[in-house]
């Protein structure tokens, strides 16, 4: 989640900035700008007022009467120009130069200057240039009537390089480039503090939560830290879990008590039976079927109550051999296997694995049973220790009746059966109570065919982790 609110806070946060910047850029550079055609407004102002008491007027094409303004005037423009580097000179209405600098600059016919002379004949200063950028090479021209008694008689006109200005501007663009940048990783420091924060309690909740999927029902959310919302969520989390726990418990507790207390009178009965049948002939049919399901009822109970200390119980997890602990079991249940005429072959490699001894024993202890129980005699059942990656897993295949997809499908649920196996002595708990043994310490059990291409035989694969499972 994070990996997807992230990018969506930089990229907002990105926006305003840019939002920002722009425009604080057009402005910073239009600032620049203004700033020098309202000096070149000055400028050409005073020179308009040293052009207003010039008497001289052109006779002929170019030719002029030495005046001494005029000559005040000439010297102003050429220092001015001589100081600056910019081109000045006043016109007169038909264009012919009163003065200049320099002195070769003469009006152009078309282009910029031209366009403010004219707007200056029209007795208003020429408009504003348009804006020029730091990688435009244009020039500032501005252009200011010279008044006498209310006409416009000449007109100055400034033609302003602008590389110092384009310089500032883009100055001053790097700084504020410089300060977005700044702002952008202080957004983006802000934006990891604030999903770190928000996003914290989701974590340790779907951190408790696969904790609970898994069989530790004891783990709770800390609600500490995070937005309102995420606190209460993570309060009623614990609420509904401390209500779940409680539902499991009672349920437990009442398949442990219930077991526990049908024993003693289960037990009493299955007395009267054997006081009955020494009542009754020898070998009467009743009495032996009565007396068969007495035990099979004794062994449900028998089982349902190891199904509730499975479930409740916390594993103790050891590194220990798998290897040498199922090659163990193997040996345990040869001569069972011998006396039904089945194989029971055993290839146990040293491999390390974190799991409870006494949970993994009776799990393979149901597993191996049930291969030896359906394997018919002659066959063979094969158990294969291995360890790769993270977990080490133990393969019990055997070569019995097998099971159909669908029955694959409910193989460990409690009390379930084939009905092809009804017949067969068991309870249905025995894989039941093993998952629950396995899963306390990070197991699991899992059922496939022997072989994919037939239905015969079933391979059931227990895999224990390599690494310690529990939180730190």
């Amino acid at each position: 989640m994070r990996t997807r609110l992230l990018p969506l806070l930089i990229v907002l946060m990105a926006a305003v900035l840019l939002a920002l910047g722009f425009p604080l850029a057009v402005s910073l550079a239009a600032g620049q700008q203004q700033k020098v055609v309202v000096d070149r407004i000055d400028d050409t102002a005073r020179f308009a007022a040293l052009a207003q008491f010039v008497t001289d007027r052109p006779t002929g094409s170019r030719r002029t009467v030495p005046d001494e303004r005029l000559e005040t005037l000439s010297r102003e423009l050429a220092s001015y120009y001589g100081v600056y580097g910019i081109r000045a000179g006043v016109f007169y209405r038909s264009g012919t130069p009163m003065a200049g600098a320099p002195a070769s600059w003469s009006l152009p016919r078309a282009g910029e200057v031209r366009e403010a002379f004219g707007e200056a004949l029209l007795s208003r200063r020429s408009h504003d240039p348009e804006q020029v950028w730091p990688w435009q090479r244009h020039r500032l021209v501005v252009a200011s009537p010279v008044i006498r008694d209310g006409d416009v008689v000449a007109v100055v006109v400034t033609d302003s390089p602008t590389g110092q200005m384009r310089a500032r501007t883009l100055h001053g663009w790097l700084l504020l480039g410089a300060g977005e940048t700044v702002a952008m990783l202080v957004a983006v420091g802000a934006a990891l503090r604030l999903t770190g924060w928000v996003l914290r309690p989701v974590r340790i909740l779907d951190a408790t939560t696969h904790d609970i999927a898994t069989g530790r029902l004891k783990s709770r959310v800390a609600v500490a830290s995070g937005p309102p919302e995420l606190r209460r969520l993570a309060r009623s989390f614990n609420e509904m879990a401390d209500n779940v726990e409680d539902v499991l418990e009672q349920q437990r507790a009442f398949v442990a008590d219930a077991s526990h207390q049908l024993r003693n009178p289960l037990s009493a009965l299955l007395l009267r039976i054997e006081l009955l049948a020494l009542e009754l002939p020898q070998g009467n049919e009743e009495i032996a079927s009565v007396r068969t399901e007495g035990i099979r009822l004794a062994q449900v109970l028998d089982d349902l109550l190891d199904l509730a200390l499975a479930e409740h119980a916390e594993a103790d997890l050891q590194l220990i051999d798998i290897g040498e602990l199922t090659e163990e079991r193997v040996a345990a249940w040869g001569p069972a296997a011998e006396a039904k005429g089945v194989r029971l072959v055993g290839r146990c490699p040293a491999t390390t694995a974190w799991a409870d001894p006494v949970a993994l024993s009776s799990a393979l202890d149901a597993v191996i049973d049930n291969a030896v129980k359906f394997t018919p005699e002659g066959e063979s059942v094969d158990v294969t220790v291995s360890g790769s990656g993270d977990t080490s897993t133990v393969v019990v295949a055997d070569h019995g009746p097998g099971l159909t997809d669908e029955e694959l499908a409910r193989i460990g649920d409690r009390f379930w059966r084939s009905g092809r196996h009804q017949n067969i002595k068991g309870s249905g708990l025995g894989l039941s109570i093993s998952r629950a043994l396995l899963a306390a310490g990070g197991g699991s059990i899992a059922y496939a065919h022997h072989r994919p291409d037939e239905p015969r035989g079933l391979r059931v694969t227990v895999t224990v982790p390599r690494s310690d499972a529990r939180p730190s």
